[in-house]
């Protein structure tokens, strides 16, 4: 089952394109988080956040995690936050990779994929971009390199927004 999975996630990097745009109000939910607690999304409106839903079993996941926390670093005084959403069954995968890649941003365990079905994620990683309003402003499905110029580009536009 593992191996069918990478293949998917695999897949999907491959097919990664454009972000589809759109704008509906997020979702609301909390969950627990590796380093700070519960965090809540509704509790960061004013702030620009990127969730990305990644699992450890995911090589285009691990690839993008040093972008992705460059990218929360590098944009994080302008009020954009980076909020890595795991969907490990167990956690102890996470933290095992966690450990060999660390990153500044929150961490945060979604271990029945309930916040990834309200997302409607079908393909590991995908990023959900929210505007300071709590508005799904982007989505973007996989990784393959040379998609964090892309991701700039979003980030810049709602940060000036």
């Amino acid at each position: 089952m593992r191996k069918l999975i990478a293949a998917l996630c695999a897949s999907a990097a491959l097919l990664a394109g454009a972000p589809s745009m759109a704008k509906a109000p997020a979702s609301d939910f909390t969950l627990a988080s590796l380093k700070d607690g519960n965090l809540r999304l509704s509790e960061q409106r004013g702030d620009v956040i990127m969730l990305n839903f990644w699992a450890s079993w995911c090589g285009p996941c691990r690839e993008e995690m040093p972008l992705l926390n460059d990218l929360h670093a590098r944009y994080e005084s302008a009020g954009f936050k980076v909020w890595g959403v795991n969907v490990d069954a167990n956690r102890d995968d996470a933290q095992a990779m966690l450990k060999k890649i660390p990153v500044e941003f929150p961490v945060l365990f979604d271990g029945e994929s309930q916040v990834s079905q309200l997302f409607g994620v079908e393909a590991m990683p995908s990023s959900v971009f929210i505007d300071r309003d709590g508005n799904v402003r982007y989505v973007h499905k996989g990784y393959r390199s040379g998609d964090e110029a892309e991701y700039k580009k979003i980030i810049k536009e709602l940060i000036r927004e």
